[in-house]
């Protein structure tokens, strides 16, 4: 017999269903992810931070856990909310259950929800703070501890997932190039696509200067995907500015993409809802192409999507949009060598549609990969 639980958001909307993973209390924001397979990349994402996942497609926990797939060292999400935990895995590469795991790293979930209706209501008003506890059955008491949590509007998170020492990545084969990479929750699989092609990573702690850059002889920088506002980075932005005014090559990655556009003079607002998921389309208007993509931001940056932009260092267009609602989803600069895109090339979970931008950085580097 599984405990009660309760789901409780910040406007007094409360869910009833079973403890799922670990027995107690969380509190975070809550967000819903439309990945239909890739949930233990999800769990451990960085990006995850502080948030409550709901996952909408009702089954989950199928293929149990492996040791293979996981994006960070240990679970982020806050907590985490399914339909319909499966009673049993069955995989080849299974060394465990989703719930062992989930309750062996004291992560609180909610099963029994009506995730459908859950995801519909977020939709409509918007991610909102959130309180799972299966040790309290009051709901007002619940929804007073959420709405005395923090938001996640002006949550300065990065340093907080982060790498506190420096780690190298090898490239595969031969070594071709070195990237200073700065980690703002960085996930190994994008390690994995530079090493692929030649790179040598060197992974840095979020609060690294330029000087720490140099030291490691980087022929380009990369900056990472993380959690939390892009509006509390400033130390994160006058890096970007310094690279950038050095012209020295730069790739980013979602709260990467978000840096670039402060340092080039844009600003950068909370959507909605956030963009959480694999089936997110998005056009590529350099080619004209519409790639199906992996998302999870709920941040993005207000720049122009039409023509060119002159900024302090030269001209800027918007590189890539979210077909679904138009936001800005890639930044190229003309005159410096730097481009980002706000979603993950990296594809762990998801479709591999992006994964030439790898290849577009390392023709910024000299590869022969254009």
């Amino acid at each position: 017999m599984r405990r009660e639980a309760i789901l409780v958001l910040e406007d007094g909307r409360t869910f009833h269903g079973e403890a799922y993973g670990s027995v107690g209390e969380t509190v975070g924001e809550a967000v819903f992810a439309t990945a239909m397979t890739g949930y233990q990349e999800t769990l451990t994402d960085p990006s995850y931070h502080r948030q409550v996942v709901v996952q909408t497609t009702p089954h989950i926990g199928n293929t149990g856990v492996n040791d293979e797939d996981d994006e960070s060292g240990r679970i982020w999400v806050a907590g985490y909310v399914v339909r319909d935990p499966a009673r049993l895995a069955s995989n080849w590469r299974r060394r465990g259950e989703l719930e062992d795991r989930l309750a062996a790293e004291g992560v609180v979930g909610i099963s029994g929800v009506d995730t459908r209706a859950l995801a519909r209501h977020l939709r409509e008003r918007g991610a909102m703070r959130v309180g799972l506890s299966s040790v309290d059955d009051d709901p007002k008491a619940l929804r007073e501890r959420v709405l005395a949590a923090p938001q996640m509007l002006g949550a300065d998170l990065s340093a907080q997932v982060s790498t506190a020492s420096p780690y190298v990545v090898p490239a595969q084969g031969e070594h071709r190039f070195t990237v200073a990479a700065v980690d703002f929750g960085i996930k190994r699989n994008v390690a994995r696509r530079l090493a692929a092609r030649g790179v040598t990573t060197h992974v840095l702690p979020s609060s690294s200067t330029f000087a720490d850059v140099a030291a490691v002889g980087a022929d380009a920088v990369f900056f990472s995907p993380g959690p939390g506002d892009p509006a509390t980075a400033d130390r994160a932005v006058a890096l970007a500015r310094e690279v950038l005014a050095r012209k020295v090559p730069l790739f980013g990655i979602c709260f990467g993409s978000q840096i670039l556009g402060r340092a080039l003079g844009f600003g950068t607002y909370k959507l909605g809802y956030g963009h959480r998921g694999i089936n997110q389309p998005v056009m590529d208007r350099a080619t004209g192409k519409v790639e199906v993509t992996s998302h999870n931001h709920g941040f993005a940056v207000d720049a122009p999507r039409d023509g060119e932009v002159q900024t302090e260092f030269g001209a800027v267009e918007v590189s890539h949009v979210c077909l679904n609602d138009n936001v800005v989803e890639g930044l190229r600069c003309r005159d410096v060598p730097a481009f980002t895109v706000q979603y993950h090339p990296e594809a762990a979970a998801g479709p591999h549609d992006a994964d030439y931008l790898f290849d577009r950085f390392a023709a910024l580097l000299g590869g022969p990969n254009a």
